[in-house]
């Protein structure tokens, strides 16, 4: 039985585990309680955000008995800005917290418990590595963000996580942007290019805004990216993944490497000049129209506009090597049918959603491949999110 709780009240707590959104995990009564701002094995006071029937929300507002990793948050708005959940917790800890829960969505999701889980890659930069800013526009043309939580908008001068440059166009445009409700802000550092969305027409806004294209840089090769397609947030931590992605293809120049979900064509143009020929499959137009620029250098790469399942389909050559790299949310189920139908004898996948990972890694393991490794790479410190490669080989004793 639950003891009632009120948003407001304050309850004492031992903090037990990690939680999946990067919140420490406790209980009250029956009730899981997620707790912002917490670390594991420690004992604290906690405000209530949110109660609903199926867990509490809570934030800490006093330590009892602190962790060993607890440090001093560098953000003065860290706790009224959910965007970092980990600002509080020693960055050795973080990387070894992003490698538990890869090893715990593995076992949970994938039962797969024999998986080498390698260290976690740490970021090259801490603090300010991120290159992409989504701001909520809230009172009198303020910039900011809101609590995940309590839907509280709160206005920042800035945030520590983004490239200087978008905190100093952030300074410039605080204030004046009434006119819109959300605002975008890109920027290329290998480049000085910018873009962001949308067009504001006040006079007093002092940059241009509304283009539909900037360009980034990564390992000496630009790329224009759209307004609506994805590109890495931390350049140098692109650049290693890109690196390692290309070591563990194993890429002698021979093969013939097929791309899936490739995006604006990051990784084939990366991986072209090491390989035979690049299938590069993408299905958004945004993205394909990107592709089909950052791609025309190329003479050994095609693209081809498909879902990525009907596209593996109407392969009619033997493939060497694939490469898969979706959204968040992972390989569409008729995409790993058909990886598993194509028998690529290599296969890497790249995942910035371990629970995602665990579920497609378990299906193509059923399928005929073995899982040599994951490697986590720390593209977004401070903050619970990892990104992943799993390499996979294809059994050859496997019947099916």
């Amino acid at each position: 039985m639950t003891p009632v709780v009120e948003r407001g009240q304050h309850i004492r707590l031992y903090l037990e585990s990690m939680g999946r959104l990067g919140d420490a995990l406790a209980h009250y009564g029956d009730l899981p309680v997620f707790v912002l701002g917490g670390i594991p094995g420690e004992e604290v006071i906690v405000e209530v955000v949110r109660d609903s029937r199926k867990y509490i929300a809570a934030q800490v507002v006093e330590v009892l008995s602190p962790s060993q990793y607890r440090v001093s948050p560098p953000c003065g708005y860290f706790g009224q800005c959910t965007g970092c959940q980990w600002q509080h917790i020693s960055y050795e800890y973080q990387l070894k917290l992003k490698r538990d829960a890869v090893q715990d969505a593995l076992s949970r999701v994938g039962q797969l418990n024999d998986v080498p889980v390698l260290p976690t890659l740490p970021s090259k930069q801490e603090l300010g590595y991120r290159n992409h800013a989504r701001f909520t526009v809230g009172p009198n043309g303020s910039l900011g963000f809101v609590h995940r939580e309590r839907r509280r908008f709160v206005a920042i001068d800035e945030c520590l996580l983004m490239d200087p440059w978008i905190n100093s166009a952030l300074g410039q445009l605080q204030g004046k942007c009434a006119e819109t409700t959300q605002l975008a802000v890109r920027y290329g550092p290998g480049t000085g290019d910018w873009l962001i969305q949308p067009t504001l027409k006040s006079a007093a806004i002092p940059l241009e805004t509304g283009k539909k294209h900037y360009r980034d840089s990564l390992l000496g090769i630009d790329f224009r990216v759209a307004a609506s397609s994805f590109f890495q947030v931390n350049i140098p931590q692109a650049e290693l993944l890109a690196t390692l992605v290309r070591a563990e293809l194993n890429l002698s120049g021979s093969e013939l490497l097929v791309d899936a979900y490739a995006g604006v064509g990051t990784f084939a143009g990366l991986l072209a000049p090491y390989s035979r020929k690049v299938i590069a499959i993408e299905e958004s137009l945004s993205a394909i129209q990107d592709a089909e620029e950052n791609l025309a250098p190329f003479s050994n790469i095609e693209l081809r506009r498909a879902k990525v399942e009907e596209a593996l389909d109407g392969l009619e050559v033997p493939v060497d090597a694939v490469l898969v790299d979706p959204p968040r949310v992972g390989c569409h189920p008729g995409a790993l049918e058909s990886l598993i139908r194509l028998a690529s004898p290599r296969l890497v996948y790249v995942s910035c959603e371990p629970t995602a990972l665990a579920r497609d890694l378990k299906v193509l393991k059923e399928g005929s491949y073995h899982i040599e490794s994951v490697q986590p790479v720390d593209m977004f410190p401070q903050t619970h999110h990892v990104e992943c490669i799993a390499t996979l080989v294809l059994d050859p004793t496997d019947p099916q």
